[in-house]
């Protein structure tokens, strides 16, 4: 096989692979919408609190660890470069907008893609390899509809809250470092960084949360659905919706970040 042969099969594979995300979104949008509470058809609600559990609660003890060590770490590096400028008191802007443009939403995208997405991928392989999606057509119960939207619709609550928890964790350890270093009151350092962050930086921040989130869930949901080779084929879709929704959400934070620097300033 050529190289061009090879980039073309490559190609041709993500082609089929994006189109199959585009599908599968388009299909589970229009299950959602008979999930409004205002029709009361179509509702799943003990079956989506209870993801919401699963992805949002149990979560939280390691994202807010997570984001405060990453606040902490961020104060730290650039307080040892911003010492020698005399500008120590930038580490507030600095922390602020960082932790509510860009490692907040990410650091949340990121733990639950560890801990959830991985999760929800092995469940519905399961589900695949041992004929439960099967039977559920057999009843006359679409997959995406049974499955995928209960997961979707949690994804869509509960990231943009891990995301606040996220910004709010990095901020605080960041108001640790600062009253240590800088002699300023925790009241006062949360004080200035309500004054230095904007509206764009926190609905920029809640917008990626939410366009992570269908990442997410649709590549975990996908990775499982197409699954083959038994349990094995279960270990391996796993580890593919890991890294194909680590790849993606980095790429979707990348256009974001682009498209706001560019188009809303």
């Amino acid at each position: 096989m050529t190289l061009l042969e090879s980039v073309g099969r490559f190609s041709i594979r993500q082609a089929e692979y994006i189109g199959r995300l585009a599908i599968q979104f388009w299909y589970c949008l229009r299950f959602s919408v008979r999930a409004s509470p205002f029709q009361g058809r179509g509702l799943r609600w003990q079956r989506t609190l209870r993801q919401m559990g699963d992805i949002g609660v149990r979560s939280l003890p390691v994202l807010c660890l997570v984001s405060g060590a990453t606040g902490m770490i961020m104060a730290l590096q650039a307080g040892a470069e911003l010492r020698r400028f005399g500008a120590m008191e930038a580490i507030v802007t600095m922390v602020g907008t960082t932790m509510t443009r860009e490692l907040g939403p990410l650091m949340a995208a990121i733990v639950v893609i560890g801990r959830s997405g991985s999760a929800i991928s092995a469940e519905v392989a399961t589900m695949a390899v041992t004929e439960e999606l099967d039977a559920l057509r057999a009843m006359a119960l679409d997959p995406i509809d049974f499955v995928l939207v209960p997961k979707y619709l949690a994804m869509l609550v509960m990231l943009p809250c891990l995301t606040v928890m996220s910004v709010f964790s990095g901020i605080l350890a960041g108001g640790v470092f600062a009253y240590f270093t800088l002699d300023l009151t925790l009241l006062a350092y949360l004080s200035r960084t309500a004054e230095i962050l904007l509206m764009r930086d926190i609905v920029s921040g809640l917008v990626k949360a939410v366009i992570f989130g269908s990442i997410i869930v649709h590549v975990s949901c996908l990775e499982g659905f197409t699954v083959s080779g038994g349990p094995v084929g279960v270990g391996h879709s796993t580890t593919s919706a890991v890294v194909k929704s680590i790849f993606l959400v980095v790429l979707a934070d990348l256009l974001c970040t682009t498209f706001f620097y560019f188009f809303w300033r």
